[in-house]
């Protein structure tokens, strides 16, 4: 991912592979993607997302939805209880930043 291309999650917790994961999902969230989609999407290297992909899947962060020929596809589980505090988190954390962007730039 793009230095220009960071959101402001990304700019506040930190560029990590699981962090970028999220971060994709969280926009994305209504569609549903294969591991190779997600991986490509949010620009973290395949292998480095087969490193964590369990521990999403098992805590139930992440839900299987349906198969299309030999691909798995996947989304966030919007009604896990990790996944609704994360969003708000998320959503807190760029609402927050982008009105102190915007108040800088109205005082300046």
């Amino acid at each position: 991912m793009e230095e220009a291309q960071k959101s402001i999650f990304l700019e506040v917790m930190g560029n990590y592979p699981i962090n970028r994961v999220l971060d994709f999902l969280i926009i994305h969230e209504d569609f549903d993607y294969s591991m190779k989609e997600i991986a490509v999407k949010s620009g973290v290297g395949y292998s480095t997302l087969k490193l964590f992909w369990k521990d999403l899947v098992n805590s139930g962060i992440m839900e299987f939805t349906r198969n299309i020929g030999k691909a798995k596809l996947y989304k966030l589980n919007k009604k896990n209880s990790i996944v609704e505090q994360f969003k708000k988190l998320y959503w807190t954390i760029t609402h927050k930043v982008t009105e102190d962007m915007l108040k800088e730039k109205i005082i300046a």
